[in-house]
């Protein structure tokens, strides 16, 4: 469902949107001469490999630069992509056949099916170390390869000829076209990627694109630009002939930028939502991420339960969300977002309305089991907390906040570390943190996408929760045919994490911006790629 948001009213409008997927923004009178935009992002995109990215900032890119088989469409559904029409799938839907159309490189050469089968396996290659590697795991001999247990040849993506690639998987999955739309399931050119080795993908000309658009320039930490794609198989749609991105972290400067004209596009954060609530050109972007605290669970002091159930109740996410935030986010009580489905149970229903998990704050048990863990570690008083986040305004009052209720409400002495984006994700991967604000964002439309992050293996587990029965939950979940026994699983899986304070769970984001109103059918998702621009354009008043 695809919603047209004109009017800004902050709280009713998430709560009645929140179950909206993709947004298309219009409206308003005012034209512009030229199909350019000039929009912002507040992070440095860290690397566009599609084999190793992670972060949202390159997903976005990848998504306007790059296509796979599907593309997720203006109502965020799968539609034929690279791939000319639906694949032939045999009746146990485990070998599906797909043909390729007619489609080039951005240097002219043509995409082929060995361009995907080179991709995948590069993904799953033990050398590359990719953390997505997993997502690829539900075709065939993949998790094998990936785990050093079997071989390349084995895995279920092959190249027929030029044109037809075939694929095998372990076992059905009800969301496999979804997952195709997934950057891990992009392409790529061998030729490309052994010419510029370690260099590749880190700079807009060490890549070939075969998307709507490319990446035609890339100032590190200051600013990136695509242009229309020209050789892009249905580039008759796309009307942007440029857009332009400065990098900009502080909110008033965006603000600045945009009301003289230099930004065509601006977040707000707390300190602007109430100087924009009156104009018309201000929205939500309920961009379906969970944002939770990890706790190092590498070391002594958080592997201790009760500590980590003390820190999640110490934490008012209520409170958090109106006073600090106040951009319409939701206070979470477990991990899962609203909007994600009640696979296999009820399509017409969310998780999250079958499986209701309330914000917990309680002071006064916080700090009792806060004693009761230091006297079971042994210690008088607790040791000083690192808290890591991203180095702009809006992360270091958050993280101020909740610095805060640790202090009031445990006697916690927390010193914040702010970082910018790309250090944060480093540190994250490699535990040099004590707590950690991380963000989920959802990969495809089922709470699977959330619940296996944090399996005792998975790489994005960064806090490093380790439960052996909710491992075996989420591995008899993948498969397990049974779809109403697995959501019955995956719902005892979340009950688990949240009881042992695996994570501390913190809000459902929503964001507020405002954007001028000569900007057309510009596509917003909750999964994937934050937004498309393929089917974007610019009033011009002709």
């Amino acid at each position: 469902m695809r919603r047209r948001i004109k009017l800004f009213s902050l709280l009713s409008l998430v709560l009645a949107s929140a179950m909206v997927l993709t947004a298309c923004f219009g409206g308003g009178t005012e034209t512009k001469n030229s199909q350019v935009l000039n929009l912002v992002e507040l992070q440095e995109p860290p690397n566009l490999d599609s084999a190793k990215t992670t972060d949202v900032v390159s997903f976005m890119i990848l998504g306007n630069t790059m296509e796979g088989l599907y593309r997720l469409d203006k109502d965020n559904k799968p539609v034929l992509g690279m791939a000319a029409k639906e694949p032939e799938v045999s009746e146990d839907k485990l070998k599906w056949t797909f043909t390729l159309r007619d489609a080039k490189w951005s240097d002219g050469k043509p995409v082929t099916a060995h361009d995907f089968e080179y991709a995948w396996k590069r993904a799953l290659d033990p050398k590359t170390a990719s953390e997505y590697a997993y997502i690829l795991y539900p075709l065939k001999g993949a998790e094998a390869y990936n785990t050093g247990k079997g071989s390349a040849d084995d895995v279920g993506v092959k190249a027929l000829d030029d044109k037809t690639l075939e694929v095998v998987l372990e076992r059905p999955i009800p969301y496999f076209k979804d997952l195709l739309c997934f950057a891990t399931f992009l392409p790529q050119r061998k030729d490309i990627v052994e010419k510029y080795g370690d260099k590749y993908a880190l700079e807009a000309n060490t890549l070939v694109y075969n998307g709507p658009f490319v990446l035609s320039d890339w100032k590190h930490n200051q600013s990136f630009q695509m242009k229309k794609n020209p050789g892009y198989w249905d580039s008759g749609v796309v009307k942007l002939e440029e857009i332009n991105w400065q990098i900009v972290k502080d909110n008033a400067t965006q603000v600045n930028l945009y009301n003289t004209g230099k930004l065509d596009f601006a977040y707000l954060n707390s300190e602007f939502i109430d100087a924009f609530k009156d104009d018309p050109n201000t929205f939500s972007i309920y961009d379906g991420s969970s944002w939770y605290l990890e706790m190092n669970q590498t070391k002594d002091f958080f592997k201790n339960k009760k500590i980590r159930q003390a820190i999640s109740l110490a934490i008012d996410k209520n409170t958090y969300v109106n006073s600090i935030l106040k951009n319409g986010s939701i206070p979470a009580g477990g991990l899962v977002p609203p909007f994600i489905k009640a696979s296999g149970v009820d399509d017409n229903k969310k998780y999250r309305d079958l499986v209701k998990m309330d914000p917990q704050y309680d002071p006064n048990k916080a700090k009792q089991l806060w004693q009761e863990g230091l006297k079971e570690l042994g210690l008088s008083q607790a040791p000083a907390i690192e808290l890591l986040g991203d180095d702009t305004p809006a992360a270091k009052q958050s993280m101020e906040f909740i610095q805060e209720q640790l202090r009031v409400n445990l006697g916690a002495k927390v010193q914040i570390t702010s970082v910018p984006f790309k250090e944060r994700l480093e540190r994250g991967k490699n535990q040099r943190f004590d707590l950690l604000i991380s963000g989920w964002g959802p990969d495809y439309n089922d709470p699977m996408t959330f619940l296996d992050l944090f399996t005792s293996d998975n790489s994005f587990n960064r806090g490093k929760y380790s439960n052996p029965e909710y491992d075996e939950l989420i591995k008899k979940s993948k498969e397990n045919g049974d779809f109403k026994q697995r959501f019955e699983d995956l719902k005892k899986a979340e009950q688990i994490l949240i009881e042992d304070a695996g994570i501390a769970p913190l809000y459902y984001r929503t964001k507020i911006a405002v954007k001028k109103p000569f900007i057309k059918d510009w596509y917003w998702s909750a999964i994937g790629p934050e937004y498309t621009l393929k089917w974007a354009s610019v009033d011009t008043g002709k």
